[in-house]
């Protein structure tokens, strides 16, 4: 069996160690407990740091079953690695792989390491400390940070200002749990976890000092909370504010900054205006909201709020929790690092009581004609959220608008995400929408078949080679009747050329290969010949099975 190809690079996920001088088992073991406590990954033994392939020591064994006997017996808890002989460049090296553990693997001799990427963008293996661990713990949603007793706090650390702000919030939001209307300080903050009460007495949690503390003690008890609000104009630093005051003043005060800088786009719409923003207010608030619930408040580091000439940027310490990833951030449940926090913020009416703010803020922003939000900067301790503030397109706006008011209804996510992408690429498969749309392939042709049943699509080609463009109308709507004529008329002319090509190469051309050129179905191929010959491009010899199709001569001059 031919081995999997060898990665050409150490990453977070992938580490080389060198076998030459037989590497000893406290340093192997210490690298897979620097994976596990990571993104997990494979360690290459016999692979030297820049990649060459060096083999392994002569003696070790060719049954590679002691290796894992002895990762297991070498860590606790235990940790279980699958290993595999492979052959790369005449020479055996080992491949180990270890899981990313929920829990915090350590060597026997109680060593804990992890694996990061250092400033220079190269991994390295580091100390794994305590203080780390509630962060780790956190990832896995073993752990919820904002629910936790803060030791040295008392209620005399709630600011009265900013409980009277919360109440504000609840009064006048009309997103608001009202039941939590006409409670006493004791009840209010009870419901929203703000304290537990033992032996009769009220201690802050950490969600409590976060919503209503006072800035001193938040600044003395939770260093690492912090926001920054930033307006560049290419380099120059127009704005550069910070705060470390309560959540529920931080969310006001991000809120009145940015309508300084979130100005408006006017569009007219038969008898009424409406006014686009640079960013969607709904958007830009759940954005925002979205990265203060979802920091990871054991990591220092602010919240960073940054308008840019082109894109606002919101980022956040702290990477995605276990189970959400760049490929399933529309799909997943939500998983929410501090539970508590979360909560207190959707009864606030906040942010999206479903849990489906990423929903609102893609949906918010693809409806404008705006490319779709971009998370491709996140790293495994950082969320970092780019938003497109270029000019609405208004065509597309007016297309959108439109076609609600036929449906009666708000497109959903999914299908503004094939439009949009339908109108940057032209033409798509299913296939190629399944990854933008992060379902399976069958579910994607589901959807696109659907659209085009609608008229929002149009289908072209059976089978493999079926893709969609946008239908006659859309593209009507959008005022670029001509791009659906050339995009429709593109595909069987290419045929009609790649057929010719063929037959100048190679003197004579059968249906089965047509159709495997032009990936077409038997059928769809001879439908193309059978038009190629009426045309008189082309000459049919023979009949059924035995026909084949060569060029027409080109009389004399």
């Amino acid at each position: 069996m031919k081995s999997p190809s060898l990665p050409k690079t150490e990453t977070l996920e992938v580490e080389f160690k060198s076998d030459r001088d037989c590497l000893n088992d406290d340093d192997l073991i210490e690298a897979l407990i620097g994976l596990a406590n990571a993104q997990g990954g494979t360690l290459y033994l016999g692979v030297e740091n820049d990649g060459t392939v060096t083999g392994l020591h002569r003696s070790r064994p060719a049954d590679f079953r002691s290796v894992a006997a002895l990762v297991a017996n070498r860590t606790f808890p235990s940790l279980q690695a699958h290993v595999e002989s492979q052959q790369h460049q005449q020479h055996r090296v080992a491949a180990i792989t270890v899981q990313r553990s929920p829990d915090i693997v350590a060597r026997s001799d109680g060593l804990v390491k992890r694996r990061r990427m250092n400033a220079h963008g190269q991994p390295e293996c580091v100390p794994f400390l305590p203080h780390e661990y509630a962060s780790r713990r956190a990832d896995f949603q073993m752990f919820d940070m904002s629910s936790e007793v803060m030791a040295d706090a008392t209620v005399a650390d709630f600011d009265p200002l900013q409980r009277e702000r919360l109440r504000a919030v609840i009064a006048n939001n009309p997103r608001s749990d009202k039941s939590l209307v006409g409670l006493t300080d004791e009840q209010l903050e009870g419901a929203l976890c703000l304290t537990v009460t033992r032996a009769g007495t009220r201690h802050p949690t950490l969600l409590g000092l976060l919503l209503i503390g006072r800035t001193d003690s938040l600044r003395r008890m939770v260093p690492t909370h912090e926001v920054l609000f930033q307006v560049l104009d290419g380099t120059r630093v127009k704005v550069n504010e910070g705060s470390r005051a309560a959540l529920i003043e931080i969310v006001e005060w991000l809120d009145l900054l940015s309508r300084g800088v979130n100005t408006e786009q006017e569009f007219n719409e038969g008898l009424f205006r409406i006014g686009i923003a640079r960013v969607d207010v709904d958007a830009l608030r759940e954005a925002i909201n979205n990265a203060l619930v979802h920091r990871d408040y054991a990591r220092r580091g602010p919240v960073r709020v940054c308008w840019q000439k082109d894109d606002l940027i919101i980022s956040n310490p702290g990477g995605f929790v276990e189970g959400v990833s760049l490929a399933n951030l529309l799909t997943t449940e939500p998983r929410p690092r501090n539970p508590a926090l979360a909560d207190a913020f959707k009864r606030l009416g906040l942010v999206d009581r479903t849990g489906r703010g990423v929903d609102m803020i893609y949906t918010n922003m693809l409806r404008f004609g705006r490319p779709a939000p971009d998370y491709a900067q996140s790293m495994p301790d950082l969320v970092k959220l780019s938003i497109s503030t270029e000019a609405a397109d208004l065509a597309f706006v007016r297309m959108v608008l439109q076609e609600e008011a036929r449906q009666k209804s708000a497109l959903p996510v999914e299908t503004l995400l094939v439009l949009t992408a339908l109108r940057e690429a032209r033409r798509l498969s299913a296939a190629d929408m399944a990854s933008q749309l992060q379902t399976g392939v069958g579910q994607a042709a589901k959807l696109m078949e659907a659209l085009a049943e609608s008229g929002l699509a149009r289908a072209h080609g059976s089978g493999r080679s079926r893709y969609f463009t946008l239908s006659p109308a859309v593209y009507r709507n959008l005022g670029q009747q001509v791009e659906y004529v050339r995009q429709a008329a593109f595909e069987p002319i290419q045929r009609v050329q790649m057929i010719k090509n063929y037959l100048r190469e190679n003197g004579q051309i059968r249906r089965h290969e047509a159709a495997d050129l032009c990936q077409l179905s038997p059928r769809e191929a001879g439908a193309v010949l059978e038009r190629m010959v009426k045309n008189g491009d082309i000459v049919l010899h023979g009949v059924r099975k035995t026909a084949f199709y060569t060029l027409r001569a080109e009389p004399p001059v």
